[in-house]
C-alpha cells in the first residue's frame, strides 16, 4: 500500500502524488481510497486502494540513470507492415508501463519515422501518435526521477548518451 507523499505511476495518467489514504467518503462503503494528484495535470483522482488500474512506484534516480545508459543497447521492435497490427503492438507496449519497453517503443517509432523521411515519405500517423504517448509517459517519469522538467528530458538523454559514447 502506498502512503501520502509517495510518487506513483497510475494507469495512463502517469506520475501522481498520493496526497492521502483514507476511508471512503461514501456512506456504508468500507474501503480505503487513495487521493491522487497528477504531477502534470490539475485534476484530483479518488480511487480504491484495491483498484485494478495499474499502479507502481516511480523509478529512482539511480534506476533512471541506468535506463538511460542502456538506450544504445535497446533493440528496435519488429513491427508488422499492417498499421493495425503495429498499433496493437504499440498499445501493448504502452500498457506494460515498463520503462525499457517504453524506450523500445520510442526507439522503434522514431527510427521508423526517420526512415520514412529519408525515403521521401511522410511519417506514419500511427507511429507519430504512439511516439508522443510513449514519450509523455516515459519522460514524465524520468523527469520526476531526475528532478528536471519533462521538456528537459530529451536533451538530458542526448547529453548522457553522447558523453558515454
Amino acid at each position: 500500500m502506498y502512503q501520502a507523499g509517495d510518487l506513483i505511476i497510475y494507469g495512463s495518467t502517469g506520475v501522481c502524488e498520493v496526497t492521502s489514504v483514507q476511508p471512503s467518503a461514501f456512506p456504508g462503503e468500507d474501503r480505503l481510497y487513495y487521493t491522487l494528484s497528477p504531477r502534470y495535470g490539475t485534476e484530483t483522482i479518488y480511487i480504491p486502494v484495491d483498484s485494478p488500474v495499474f499502479m507502481r512506484r516511480v523509478i529512482s534516480r539511480e534506476q533512471a540513470e541506468t535506463l538511460i545508459g542502456q538506450i544504445p543497447d535497446v533493440r528496435e521492435s519488429t513491427l508488422s507492415g499492417d498499421h493495425r497490427a503495429a498499433a496493437e503492438q504499440y498499445e501493448a507496449s504502452l500498457k506494460t508501463h515498463d520503462c525499457t519497453e517504453l524506450l523500445r517503443l520510442i526507439k522503434t517509432a522514431y527510427l521508423k519515422t526517420r526512415r520514412s523521411v529519408q525515403n521521401g515519405r511522410k511519417p506514419g500517423q500511427t507511429d507519430q501518435r504512439y511516439l508522443k504517448r510513449a514519450e509523455a509517459q516515459l519522460y514524465g517519469e524520468l523527469a520526476v526521477a531526475l528532478g528536471i522538467q519533462p521538456d528537459e528530458v530529451r536533451g538530458y538523454i542526448e547529453r548522457s548518451v553522447t558523453a558515454k559514447h
